[in-house]
């Protein structure tokens, strides 16, 4: 741990041990800057703690419930009998976290990071109050404080609810869960649970689920988590929730009345989660901010291309900044930018286009590129052709259980470059990256029909489409 002193200064300073933050501050260490890095909770952020890490553990394990109720499809025999031991994989899982945290502090300690435990705040545009006792100057400043969840104060009885943070922290499967919220992290928690034996209930206020995303896999995973049972409440939102004292069953979870707008209730509910969005943790820079940054309308720090701030020397990446909230964004972010301060590549920056992101839905899904909707409103209908399967993988012609994998090719013409790739089913997640590397290089619908299919997979289907 660094020493304590009342004044030290840096050639860079990064408030924010997350993903994107380290990433950055090790990045412009390799180039030989002297760096620090402050951090008040535990190192590697939403992700590693209470996000992507933990959250594809228990996936992992969901999946795996999936697969032993094929296995007698396949000749055999398995029966779970609900026997799921929670609080076993809560205590692995949380001890893989654990490690984690130490391996990116040992990252840090490798790199000549230096590491200030505690709060951070502005007190001029280039100097930074740490804890109230120690001060840091450096000449250039990167926020990457990442986001908090949301959850609506103004519902009576809300504190009876928990987060995505608080999934985490649950020590036994709930009965009953009720999500409030459709964007990926309500979709993933919710099948995550509900694959694993709880009865799960999911709370829209609108008509549709993950809005940001295609129509293909907006209604492909509504229609197969209706089909898992996954009941939802469409156009409701959350009036109060309410606790049963009186109710003591007899494995301790909380018994939650959770009343609707129409007026409809779930009883008996043992955990209700928020799932209604995330916001930046800008509090502090909205409050007593000694910098001037400046932010937009929802709290995100306004950049430009560069990741540039509107006070000369100060950066922001991540969550923080509101753009694609993914921690391989926040990485790569903060990488460009250490590179162009430190590693002399005057105009590195991250290409925001043609991302590809997964939702970790039961099957996943994948995306690439703009969605329909997006294509016709910047290209136009008539300079676009549309490419689409359906069909049912392999591995599911022998079980039960049948879910469909599904492929939208979004081209625009006259070349049929691939400007959209949409894919649900089983594997769309490890399908995706190989293609979206493909589609950053400009790949056409003729250099997909040009490549050799593997036989027998989904994935083959993207080559031999017409």
């Amino acid at each position: 741990m660094a020493p304590v002193g009342r004044l030290l200064k840096f050639d860079y300073l990064v408030i924010g041990g997350g993903s994107g933050g380290i990433a950055s501050a090790r990045r412009a260490a390799q180039y030989g800057a002297k760096v620090a890095l402050v951090e008040k909770a535990r190192l590697g952020g939403t992700c590693v703690n209470v996000g992507c890490v933990p959250k594809k553990v228990m996936f992992n394990a969901a999946t795996l419930v999936e697969r032993a109720h094929d296995m007698p499809d396949y000749g055999i025999p398995c029966q779970l009998n609900g026997h799921f031991n929670w609080g076993a994989l809560k205590e692995k899982r949380d001890a893989y976290i654990k490690r984690l945290n130490g391996i990116y502090l040992g990252n840090l300690q490798k790199s000549g990071v230096e590491l200030f435990e505690g709060s951070a705040r502005f007190v001029a545009p280039k100097l930074v109050r740490v804890n109230d006792d120690l001060e840091i100057e450096a000449s250039h400043i990167l926020v990457a404080v990442g986001g908090r969840p949301n959850v609506p104060t103004k519902v009576p009885g809300h504190e009876l609810g928990i987060t995505s943070d608080g999934f985490f922290e649950l020590e036994s499967l709930p009965r009953r869960t009720v999500v409030v919220g459709v964007g990926y992290i309500g979709i993933e928690l919710a099948g995550i649970l509900n694959a694993l034996g709880s009865e799960v209930h999911v709370i829209s206020r609108s008509p549709r689920i993950l809005r940001n995303f295609d129509g293909l896999i907006q209604d492909s995973i509504r229609d197969e988590m209706m089909q898992n049972g996954v009941k939802f409440l469409w156009n409701e939102n959350v009036a109060s929730v309410t606790a049963d004292a009186s109710a003591t069953p007899a494995d301790g979870q909380r018994q939650l009345q959770v009343r609707l707008s129409s007026g409809a209730t779930i009883e008996g509910v043992s955990a209700l989660i928020w799932a209604m969005g995330r916001s930046p943790s800008t509090d502090w820079l909205a409050a007593a901010d000694g910098a001037g940054i400046a932010l937009d309308s929802a709290g995100n720090v306004r950049v430009d291309e560069f990741q540039n701030t509107n006070v000369p020397g100060v950066y922001a990446v991540g969550d923080v900044a509101g753009r694609a909230l993914l921690t391989p964004v926040a990485i790569a972010a903060g990488r460009r930018l250490a590179d162009r301060l430190f590693g002399g590549q005057a105009e590195a920056k991250l290409d925001y286009s043609n991302i590809p992101s997964v939702i970790f839905s039961h099957p996943p899904a994948g995306t690439c590129g703009l969605t329909q909707e997006e294509a016709v409103k910047k290209h136009g209908e008539k300079n676009l052709k549309i490419y689409q399967s359906d069909f049912l993988p392999m591995y599911f012609s022998m079980t039960e259980h049948k879910p469909r994998f599904r492929i939208k090719l979004i081209c625009l013409l006259p070349t049929e470059r691939v400007i959209g790739l949409h894919l649900f089913g089983e594997a769309s997640d490890e399908i995706l990256q190989g293609f979206s590397v493909a589609m950053r290089m400009g790949a056409t619908k003729t250099d997909f029909d040009n490549t050799v299919a593997i036989h027998p997979t989904s994935a083959e289907e993207l080559v031999t489409m017409r």
